[in-house]
């Protein structure tokens, strides 16, 4: 049997989604190994030698030990180097396409992460106008390259794979904040395509339970493992399970629920 890539990721992380959705629609899942991090504990020595210090997940390892890092950087290599039709666009003007659209994805998530992690009521606004913003932009391109849809050429494709785990989580935003993208005709365009992206059979690896209670304490302001204040265990610990815990409340800015309440103790 042939060695495998090694990734190592947080099973939630939707950087890390967007490869499982590559490995789905390859049907290659077993082409790579997924090693689990838990990031509510300090990172493992032999993994911090083995990306130079860098904490940032995923992390590929190929066979020969190379370190690959960026989820979009791996995306590319994975889609370019297993077997099967290549999610990337093989017409040049297509791809470049599809690349404009994806260099819309940073700002998108940027936004949405800082909107989920503010504490300020009186912020919250400004914070719906910034996405509502970046929604347009994205309404607006896809209006003009591919107005029928739902996807952005003729089937779920590169674009997609990186923005549906996004996507996904912006689950979050729905709960903690009761925001969506608007059910209006001026964005009916990038909603269908959400929308679209989201009942893909290739992207359910994550449920919107799964990504509402791991995502609590970014919803009060601490991120990657951290420890609310006044909170003893992380809503992204693996025990006991989110399976077994309750839904966390839904007003984030009265402050944390215990955890005894969040189902936090074993």
């Amino acid at each position: 049997m042939s060695p495998k890539h090694i990734v190592y990721h947080i099973p939630v992380c939707p950087f890390s989604q967007r490869l499982e959705i590559l490995l789905a629609l390859r049907g290659q899942r077993d082409a790579v190994t997924f090693r689990v991090v838990d990031i509510t504990k300090p990172r493992d020595p032999s993994l911090l030698a083995k990306t130079r210090g860098t904490t940032a997940l995923p992390v590929l390892e190929t066979p020969s030990g190379r370190i690959l890092k960026e989820s979009l950087i791996i995306l590319r290599f994975l889609d370019e180097s297993l077997p099967g039709r290549p999610l990337r666009r093989d017409d040049p003007a297509e791809h470049a396409l599809e690349t404009m659209l994806i260099a819309k994805e940073g700002p998108l998530t940027m936004a949405g992460y800082l909107f989920v992690m503010n504490q300020d009521r009186d912020a919250r606004a400004a914070h719906v106008e910034k996405l509502l913003g970046l929604y347009r932009e994205i309404e607006d391109f896809l209006r003009a390259e591919s107005p029928t849809g739902p996807f952005l050429f003729d089937d779920f494709g590169l674009a997609e794979a990186v923005f549906t785990p996004i996507f996904k989580r912006f689950w979050f935003l729905q709960y903690y904040e009761d925001f969506d993208i608007p059910k209006t005709d001026d964005f009916a365009r990038v909603r269908a395509w959400k929308e679209a992206c989201m009942a893909h059979p290739a992207t359910a690896q994550v449920c919107e339970e799964e990504i509402v209670k791991l995502y609590y304490d970014y919803a009060l302001g601490a991120g990657n493992g951290a420890l609310p204040e006044g909170r003893n265990t992380s809503s992204f610990t693996f025990t006991p399970p989110w399976q077994d815990r309750p839904w966390p409340p839904r007003d984030k800015y009265e402050g944390t629920a215990s955890d005894a309440t969040l189902g936090l103790v074993a």
